[in-house]
């Protein structure tokens, strides 16, 4: 049985692959990783995309597991685009931290439980890695051999390729997010997987954040904040 949440830390780069700890606290491991094996240090969704660079959270994002920080960038997206501010200039003020306890942006408050969402986001990254449409045969054994290289298990490898086997459900995607918050979060986590610089990615971004209901003015937010993470 896969551990969403250990899996969600992998996707975002919160995780060094094989050194079984953090960034923040292996960072020497990390380097000399770096020069070994540079593809272990980067975030398992480079691998799911193939050769793009992949969006691995930096900075003070790096202090937090993957779940609380997708939430922790979804709360301050919110709470900027609530207060008005200019998105970029807000999405640079003050350190990312976890969303409080007593809102439903807290990972312990999902009316689903945290694993059953955290498994929810992986999905949601997973279909964001896939909006270019080119995963083909051959793009698969490659994905499955980088999987291999980036020693993140054989439970959670079988699991990511028999998800990239699977038709995108957006609607069960969608039906996912429970809450406001969620809906915020389920977005966040997949503009964290692509950054949209072809037209299919930028399409599939617009047409779920159009199936959540999110208005243009917080997904403005949302951008702000997480390129700002990925920097």
């Amino acid at each position: 049985m896969i551990d969403p949440k250990k899996l969600l830390d992998d996707l975002l780069g919160s995780q060094v692959p094989g050194t079984q700890g953090t960034v923040r606290e292996k960072a020497g491991q990390a380097v000399q990783l770096a020069k070994d094996n540079p593809l272990a240090t980067g975030a398992i969704a480079a691998v799911l995309l193939g050769t793009k660079a992949g969006r691995s959270v930096t900075g003070s994002a790096l202090k937090l597991g993957g779940l609380a920080a997708v939430a922790g960038l979804a709360y301050k997206a919110y709470q900027n685009y609530q207060s008005g501010k200019e998105p970029n200039e807000a999405a640079r003020d003050g350190e990312l931290l976890p969303p409080p306890a007593d809102t439903t942006f807290d990972p312990a408050q999902a009316p689903q439980g945290e694993t059953e969402f955290a498994l929810a986001l992986v999905r949601a990254m997973i279909a964001a890695a896939r909006a270019d449409g080119k995963i083909d045969d051959a793009e698969r054994t490659k994905i499955a051999d980088r999987l291999k290289l980036a020693g993140i298990g054989d439970e959670a490898e079988t699991f990511l390729l028999r998800e990239l086997e699977e038709p995108v459900d957006l609607d069960a995607l969608v039906s996912a997010a429970r809450t406001d918050a969620q809906k915020i979060e389920l977005y966040t986590a997949s503009r964290l997987t692509i950054e949209p610089k072809t037209r299919a990615e930028r399409g599939y971004l617009d047409m779920l954040a159009g199936r959540l209901g999110l208005p243009d003015s917080l997904i403005d937010h949302v951008e702000a904040t997480v390129s700002e993470a990925t920097a």
